[in-house]
């Protein structure tokens, strides 16, 4: 379901830009040399009291199961397995600081066991430290761990990396072992083609998960989509222009007579025409209750939007396009989200970037132009990839990225779905990770990643509103640098909120975005096949 972080920002009298200043890049670790391929231990059932535990987990079942768990540890103290159980239902619970101190505890009982080194790897994963996390099922997979949750913590880093062949690989393995953990099996199954996955997605919500009500609503929504694409024979969203490039004009959209609050694109959908907002913070297309009833959208299936602001979800309904028309690309038969209201944050609709991801998609903010063009062709397989394909049959269809030579100056980032996540220094500390937005109006940064660097105040002057209505606890933050790729960009009183509910979505945490107040100077070049962007930035241009 598509999770929209569109943000508004109204100030009153602070800065936002203060120039951008060339950098270091920031290193990211999304880029494991030679992904391990292990063989087929199997973990052993634990205990009884430790099953009855783990069912109540995997049943959703959290308080229960934090129960079991402390139960256990009233009569073993010292019980490294109960601290790491544990750490999974915090996890599950968005808990994440007593996560950490529950895996920590299992690691200091037993540090070489792998339950506790898995617990400690997805509380790592979930901080956004997902270089450290890589490390830790790198190593337990090589030592060909039975523990299924090893083999599904590196898929995951590798599917975030787009390191997509190796991910399909160590789910594959992952359900193989343990295919009764409803994160391990639900997490597989969007890896298989859309009839299989309709099949074995009925049968995981046909039974009890540990998914919580808002993420089953999602999975049932999604049934219903596959469904209906299944049904009517339809291939999905695609492109059925015959267009290689495309170059477009973006257009100003304005807060009143002078102020910019974005760019957008002149979009066609079955007839009905408007300007939508260009947000790479956005999934697909989501549109106003009035331009669906112009472009005669029907429902499929009700659902929800969830994004900015401390109101609540928005209704909204589940449609198909026959047609979308951006210019000189057009699509067929795609999905796209109706807000059941009469605009979109004032405007009648967003469109992802993520649409075009297709082409190598650049973002020309200066020049005021969108161009899409062909993403550089993958290089023919391996030797080892063939032998791999032998062997794993089931990953032919996935490919591993590839940085190619004319690309080589692009800076590695981390993708979940159409969420771009680049790891960023705040003030010199260990990288974070930050949202490339260009729909929030301005750099951002969460209250706690800003408290480890300087002071953060509460502001009421600053307004924050999103399309979940607005932000109630707003910071800013006295001096922050962020450095990112080969940049750096230094401000005074940056926007600082919470951004909880985005690091739960997401699954990993999001310490910020870059916005588009800063965005605005550059020129961005994303490749959302290899997982990579570049920032193009002509000083002279400001000075």
């Amino acid at each position: 379901m598509n999770f929209l972080t569109r943000l508004l920002v109204a100030t009153l009298g602070f800065a936002i830009v203060q120039g951008l200043a060339v950098a270091e890049p920031a290193q990211s670790s999304a880029s494991p040399a030679s992904p391990p391929v292990a063989g087929a231990a199997i973990a052993a059932e634990p205990p009884a009291p430790f099953a009855e535990a783990r069912r109540l987990l995997r049943t959703g079942k959290f308080a229960e199961a934090e129960t079991a768990y402390n139960e256990i540890l009233k009569s073993e103290p010292g019980s490294a397995l109960a601290y790491a159980g544990l750490a999974h239902v915090y996890l599950k619970q968005k808990r994440t600081a007593e996560a950490d101190k529950a895996a920590a505890k299992s690691l200091e009982l037993a540090p070489t066991a792998s339950f506790s080194r898995i617990a400690v790897g997805e509380v790592r994963f979930r901080q956004g430290r997902i270089g450290d996390a890589e490390t830790i099922f790198t190593d337990l997979v090589k030592a060909n761990a039975g523990d299924a949750r090893a083999y599904y913590g590196l898929g995951r880093v590798y599917w975030a990396a787009s390191y997509y062949q190796h991910a399909k690989l160590m789910f594959d393995k992952a359900n193989d072992r343990d295919p009764d953990d409803p994160d391990v099996h639900k997490r597989w199954l969007f890896t298989l083609t859309r009839k299989e996955r309709i099949a074995a997605l009925r049968g995981y919500l046909a039974g009890e998960t540990s998914d919580d009500p808002e993420e089953r609503e999602h999975l049932e929504t999604s049934l219903v989509t596959l469904n209906e694409a299944e049904e009517e024979n339809r291939r999905g969203c695609h492109i059925v222009s015959t267009v290689k490039e495309s170059h477009q004009s973006m257009e100003q959209l304005m807060y009143g007579a002078k102020r910019i609050r974005g760019y957008g694109l002149k979009v066609n959908i079955d007839g009905a025409k408007d300007k939508l907002l260009l947000d790479s913070g956005a999934s697909g297309i989501l549109i106003s209750r009035k331009m669906a009833e112009k472009a005669g959208i029907k429902s499929i299936v009700k659902t929800d939007v969830h994004g900015i602001g401390d109101k609540g979800a928005v209704a909204s309904f589940i449609g198909v396009a026959d047609s979308i028309k951006v210019g000189d690309v057009e699509f067929k038969g795609c999905h796209i989200e109706v807000l059941d209201r009469n605009s979109v944050t004032d405007e009648d609709g967003l469109i992802g970037s993520d649409v075009f991801s297709s082409f190598l998609v650049e973002i020309d903010f200066p020049n005021q132009k969108f161009n899409l063009t062909p993403l550089p062709p993958m290089p023919p397989l391996s030797e080892t990839e063939k032998a791999l394909i032998a062997k794993y049959p089931n990953i032919a269809r996935f490919r591993d990225r590839t940085i190619p030579p004319e690309l080589k100056s692009y800076s590695s980032i981390y993708r979940f779905n159409h969420m771009l996540l680049i790891p960023t220094r705040v003030n010199d500390l260990a990288p974070k990770l930050f949202l490339i937005d260009t729909g929030a109006f301005s750099d951002t940064i969460s209250p706690e990643a800003a408290r480890e660097a300087t002071k953060v105040r509460a502001d009421a002057r600053v307004q924050v509103k999103g399309l979940n209505g607005a932000v109630k606890n707003v910071y800013t933050a006295d001096d922050i640098t962020l450095m990112f790729s080969h940049y750096r960009q230094p401000a005074r009183d940056m926007v600082s909120f919470d951004t909880t509910e985005i690091s739960n979505r997401v699954g990993t945490e999001v310490s910020g975005t870059l916005g588009f107040a800063m965005l605005y100077q550059m020129s961005l070049k994303i490749d959302y096949r290899d997982g990579l962007v570049d920032f193009g930035y002509d000083p002279n241009r400001w000075h």
